[in-house]
Parts: structure tokens; C-alpha cells; sequence
């Protein structure tokens, strides 16, 4: 298995400029029918504040932020970001419980820089190293599946972010690849995401409960969590390169729902 230490910045900027909008609406389309799954799952309302649309996409830089939250769901966000024209393009699918079950987030992101990457966790919502019931209930099922895909597919690349931070928002089963941006890859990309979205479905129907007073104190650790991913990310850079600073603190505080206007659930 290989693998990569640069900074998404440097892979885009030593890359050739390469049209991927092709790739690209195929990525779109693969984030909307996971998306279908969950809106099927949960009751799901858009939140008033989000963002929607924004740049010069298709003429040059441009966006979108969807979010929503419910009964159930904290806060999701359904975004993209980028120039697919000239090269590069961010997408994300993240869905935030709300502190009735403690089952992990789901988060799913896909990037072309041009070649491809993809980004899968369940992330945790304890210290797993201190709640070890809560690692075989969620993580130690699909050990095998994680291991099987890195033995298995050699065109996959293992991604080390540089940001130590980020590394550690990594649970054990987490997906972090790049790969040569052929269909074949993509079809690859796609199984394992609906895939893993059908299990995570699977956890949230049979969770257990969360006591009424715990609830509180996990929906604080969850906020902070969120918060923390989103203004930590390295790729915020690539946001002000193509927005500027104002609109990319914008769209950093839409992600963990800094301008939200409908409560949060619980």
C-alpha cells in the first residue's frame, strides 16, 4: 500500500489543468443517491440559513451549501466547492446525530484534484481508547472490510494529512485514499460509500437510547467536534484562494452550523 504526505494545495497546484467536470457530476450524483438514502431514513428540514448556491460556477469558481437538521439529525450539510473546469473540485455529505442515540457521524467526502480522492468515517463521538464497548459495538464489525480493501486494490493511495489534527479526527475504519480518476475506480469508490451509509443506517435503527441526562453533555461534545473539523481543515486554503477570507468563513461556519436558525434537537 502506498502512500502520500502532500498537502492538497501542492497536489493541485504540481497537477496539469485538466477539465474533470465529467467526473465531477459523476461524483454529484453518487453524493445525491447516498443523500436519498438518508432523506428516505430521517425527517429532514432545510435550515433557513444555509447558504445555497454561490461563485461563477459554471464560468469559473463556484459552490453550493445545503443544510438541514430534524428530530433526529443534529445538523447536515450537502455541499461541493471548486472549479471542475480547471481541475479541482470538493464535495462533502456529512450527517450530525442528535444526542438521543450515540451512534458516530457519518462523514463522506470526495475531491478532484484532478486525479481523485475519497474521504469515508464514522466518526466517534468518545475517546474509543477509553470506552472500549463502544469500539466493538461501532468499529470492530468492519475491521476486516478495512483491511481487505487496502490488500485488494492497488490503485488506491493512503492519504496522511500533514495536519496532526486532522489525523487524529481518524477512527480506525476510516477511508482516506487517492487514485487514478477512471470509472472503474469510481464504480469502486461508490460500492464501498453505499455501503458503509447502509450499515451506518443499520446502527442508528438498532441503537439503544441515550439517557435523557446524558444528552446534554453529548450534544456539547458534538458541537465541538464539528466546530473543531471544520475550522481546522488544511483545505479551508483552497477556499480563500477562490473566494477570499469573508465568504470562506462563511461557508467554514455553515459546515458546523455557526449561522443556524432552527434549534438543535434534543
Amino acid at each position: 500500500m502506498r502512500e502520500t504526505l502532500r498537502h492538497v494545495e501542492q497536489m493541485l497546484d504540481e497537477s496539469p489543468v485538466v477539465d474533470v467536470t465529467e467526473t465531477f457530476e459523476r461524483f454529484r450524483g453518487m453524493l445525491a443517491a447516498l443523500k436519498a438514502k438518508i432523506d428516505a431514513r430521517f425527517e429532514l428540514t432545510a435550515d433557513p440559513g444555509s447558504i445555497g448556491a454561490y461563485g461563477a460556477h459554471p464560468g469559473g469558481p463556484g459552490g453550493r451549501i445545503d443544510a438541514y437538521c430534524g428530530p433526529e439529525i443534529d445538523w447536515m450539510v450537502h455541499s461541493w466547492l471548486g472549479d471542475p473546469a480547471a481541475g479541482f473540485a470538493n464535495l462533502h455529505l456529512t450527517v450530525w446525530l442528535g444526542p438521543q442515540v450515540d451512534v458516530p457521524h457519518l462523514g463522506v467526502a470526495l475531491l478532484l484534484w484532478p486525479e481523485g480522492w475519497f474521504y469515508q468515517n464514522y466518526i466517534p463521538r468518545v475517546n474509543l481508547a477509553g470506552h472500549g464497548d463502544y469500539y466493538d459495538r461501532h468499529y470492530a464489525p468492519l475491521e476486516a472490510d478495512w483491511l481487505r480493501f487496502r490488500e485488494e486494490n492497488p490503485d488506491f493511495t493512503w492519504f496522511t494529512s500533514r495536519a496532526g489534527f486532522i489525523r487524529a479526527g481518524l477512527s480506525p475504519n476510516a477511508y482516506c485514499y487517492s487514485f487514478p480518476r477512471t470509472r472503474g475506480n469510481a464504480d469502486v469508490v461508490g460500492e464501498l460509500l453505499h455501503a458503509r451509509v447502509d450499515h451506518w443506517l443499520r446502527l442508528v435503527d438498532g441503537a439503544e437510547p441515550v439517557p435523557r441526562a446524558g444528552r446534554a453533555a453529548l450534544a456539547a461534545t458534538d458541537l465541538a467536534i464539528r466546530r473543531n473539523i471544520a475550522e481546522r481543515d488544511p483545505a479551508n486554503a483552497l477556499g480563500v484562494r477562490y473566494f477570499g477570507r469573508e465568504l470562506t468563513d462563511r461557508l467554514v461556519r455553515a459546515l458546523w452550523g455557526g449561522d443556524r436558525v432552527l434549534p438543535r434537537p434534543g
